[in-house]
């Protein structure tokens, strides 16, 4: 079984998001961004992969295909697939979510 704790795998990098790989497997990938005030990922999109963005602590702001909206700890949001989609924190606090994505864009490494 593989098991971690969440809150112990917060990272943060003073210059960009953070990604912290949890899980990969072939089929999915389990990630958490780290944000901090002012940080973002940029708009983009995956064709035939979907994404999920869970906020666990934080208020983001997420955008998917024009749509942006605040998402604060609980939400969950969705990114089918082609949808131009990103993430931005533009509070004055930090940001964890856990982001899930399946299938896996790229060959898994299983940790």
């Amino acid at each position: 079984m593989h098991l971690k704790n969440v809150l112990d795998e917060v990272r943060f990098d003073p210059e960009r998001m953070a990604k912290v790989s949890l899980f990969q497997t072939a089929r999915f990938f389990c990630d958490l961004y780290c944000l901090r005030p002012g940080q973002s990922q940029g708009i983009h999109s995956h064709d035939g992969n979907d994404k999920i963005y869970q906020v666990l602590r934080g208020e983001a702001q997420v955008t998917v295909d024009s749509e942006k909206k605040s998402a604060r700890a609980g939400d969950v949001v969705l990114a089918p697939s082609g949808s131009p989609h990103g993430i931005a924190n533009e509070s004055a606090e930090d940001v964890v979510c856990l982001v899930f994505m399946a299938p896996h864009p790229e060959p898994a490494r299983f940790p």
